[in-house]
C-alpha cells in the first residue's frame, strides 16, 4: 500500500511539473511567436525604406536632370535677352546717327529755301515756295520725333526732373500755336496758371506740343482749349478740342507708334508718333495720360503731375524766343562761318549774304586762321558748327579764334546734336546754341542780339 501511494504522490508531481512545463513552454512560444513577428515587421520595414529610398534616387535624378534643364533654358532665354539687347541698342544707335546726318540736308534746304524766299517777289513763287517749306517742316518733325523714340531706347534720354512754373510755358506755347490755329479757321484759349508742378522742362513742353499740334491738326472746326487746374494733391493739365472724336475702341491704339488718325481731316495727317511720344515721355517721367472722347463731340487728353512749390522754381527756366531780342541792322557784319558740311555752309552763306552779311566760309580752326590772317581783320561774330571734321569741336575752334585775336567775339554754335551733353558743353563755354533745322528768324534775331 505504501508503494502505491509513493507511486500516486509522484505522478501527481510529475502531473504538476507536467503543467508547468507546458505553461513555460506556453509562455516561451508566445515569446518567439511575437519575436517572429517583430522580426517579419523590421523585415518589411526594411524593404519599405529601400523602394523608398530608390524612389527617393529616382526623383533626385529626375530633379537634377530638371534642374540642367531649366539651367540650359535660363542661359538660352539670357543670350537672347544679350542679343536682343545689343540688337536694340544697335539700332537705336544707328537711328540716332542716321537722323543726325538726314537734319544735316534738311537744315541746307531749309535754309536754301529762306534764301530763295528773300529773292523772288512774284506771288506765285511765294505759293510754291511756302508749299516746298510746310513739306520740309513736316520732314523735320518726322525725323525730331524718330529721334526722340531712338534716344528713349537707347537710355539717352534721362529726365531732369525739377520745379517748372506752368504759366510761362503755357503762355510760349499759345505763341507757338496761336498762327497755326487761325490758318485754321480755328480758335486757340490757352488759360494761364501760377502753379507749378515737377517734371522735366523739354520733355513736358514736348508732351503738351504733341497733344496741342495733335487736337488742332484732327479738328476742322470749333477750337481748342487748354488750361491747368488742380486735382485732389497735384496738377492737372487739360487741352479739350472740338474734333471729330475717337472710337471706344480705338483710345488705346492711337498711342502706338505709326497709328493716326481720319487722313480726312484737316490738315495733313501725322505720321503716328505725336501720341506714342507723349506716352513714353510721360512713362519715363511718371506722369499719367488720361483720355475721355466721345464720337462726333470732341475729345479730351489730361495729363496729371505732381504740384511743387511755386517758391521752389529757378529763375534759369526762361526760354529766350526771337521776340525777345532786339533785331538789329546786319548790313556789312562781318560773319567767320566755320562749318564741315559743304552744302550747309553754302545756303548759311547765302542766307547771311542775303541780309547783308559779308561772310568768310571756313571748314575748321586752322582753316579760319588761315582765312583771318590773310584779311587782317577781326569778325563781328563767328558762327561754328558743333562737330567738325577729324574729331574737332566748333567750341574749341571759337576759344582758338578768340585767343588768336585776343578778343572775345560774339559767338553762336549751330548744331543738329540734339543731346543734353552738346547743350552741357555749350553752356559750359557761355555760348548760345541753335538746333538744325535752322530757323532763319531765330538766327536773324540771335545774330543781332550778338552784334547788338
Amino acid at each position: 500500500m505504501a508503494e502505491t501511494w509513493q507511486d500516486g504522490e509522484t505522478i501527481e508531481q510529475l502531473r504538476r511539473e507536467s503543467v508547468k512545463l507546458k505553461k513555460i513552454n506556453a509562455a516561451l512560444m508566445s515569446r518567439v511567436e511575437r519575436s517572429m513577428d517583430q522580426q517579419l515587421n523590421a523585415f518589411s520595414l526594411f524593404e519599405t525604406a529601400i523602394a523608398l529610398d530608390h524612389q527617393v534616387r529616382d526623383r533626385t535624378h529626375q530633379l537634377r536632370d530638371a534642374l540642367r534643364s531649366v539651367e540650359r533654358a535660363n542661359e538660352g532665354l539670357y543670350r537672347a535677352k544679350q542679343q536682343a539687347e545689343a540688337a536694340s541698342s544697335l539700332k537705336s544707335s544707328v537711328l540716332i546717327s542716321v537722323t543726325h546726318d538726314l537734319l544735316q540736308p534738311l537744315n541746307a534746304a531749309r535754309l536754301t529755301l529762306s534764301a530763295l524766299t528773300e529773292m523772288m517777289e512774284s506771288q506765285e513763287a511765294g505759293v510754291l515756295i511756302d508749299q516746298v517749306d510746310r513739306s520740309l517742316v513736316t520732314l523735320e518733325d518726322l525725323l525730331r520725333s524718330l529721334l526722340e523714340i531712338a534716344k528713349l531706347d537707347a537710355g539717352a534720354l534721362r529726365p531732369d526732373v525739377r520745379p517748372i512754373a506752368i504759366g510761362p510755358l503755357l503762355d510760349q506755347l499759345r505763341n507757338e500755336f496761336e498762327p497755326i490755329a487761325w490758318r485754321q479757321g480755328l480758335s486757340l484759349r490757352v488759360r494761364s496758371s501760377p502753379l507749378a508742378v515737377l517734371s522735366d522742362p523739354m520733355m513736358l513742353r514736348r508732351i503738351l506740343q504733341n497733344l496741342l499740334a495733335n487736337a488742332i491738326r484732327y479738328t476742322s472746326s470749333g477750337g481748342v482749349i487748354m488750361g491747368c487746374r488742380r486735382r485732389g494733391n497735384g496738377i492737372a493739365i487739360q487741352i479739350s478740342d472740338t474734333g471729330p472724336g475717337i472710337a471706344q475702341a480705338q483710345q488705346e491704339a492711337i498711342f502706338r507708334e505709326f497709328q493716326r488718325g481720319d487722313v480726312s481731316a484737316t490738315d495733313q495727317a501725322g505720321f503716328g508718333l505725336g501720341l506714342s511720344i507723349v506716352r513714353r515721355f510721360a512713362t519715363a517721367l511718371g506722369h499719367e495720360v488720361r483720355l475721355s472722347s466721345h464720337v462726333g463731340r470732341g475729345s479730351t487728353f489730361v495729363l496729371d503731375l505732381e504740384q511743387a512749390d511755386r517758391a521752389d522754381v529757378s529763375d534759369d527756366l526762361h526760354e529766350m524766343k526771337p521776340a525777345d531780342l532786339h533785331y538789329g541792322g546786319l548790313g556789312g557784319a562781318k560773319i567767320l562761318l566755320i562749318e564741315n558740311d559743304a552744302s550747309g555752309a553754302e545756303a548759311l552763306a547765302a542766307l547771311l549774304e542775303g541780309w547783308g552779311c559779308d561772310v568768310a566760309t571756313t571748314r575748321s580752326a586752322a582753316d579760319a586762321a588761315q582765312r583771318l590772317s590773310e584779311l587782317g581783320g577781326t569778325p563781328d561774330a563767328i558762327i561754328a558748327d558743333l562737330h567738325l571734321d577729324h574729331g574737332e569741336s566748333g567750341l574749341s575752334a571759337v576759344e582758338r579764334i578768340r585767343q588768336q585775336l585776343t578778343s572775345d567775339v560774339p559767338a553762336m554754335i549751330i548744331t543738329a546734336d540734339y543731346s543734353e551733353k552738346a547743350a552741357a558743353e555749350a553752356n559750359r563755354y557761355g555760348l548760345e546754341v541753335l538746333k538744325k533745322p535752322i530757323r532763319p528768324a531765330e538766327m536773324r534775331a540771335l545774330l543781332s542780339f550778338l552784334l547788338s
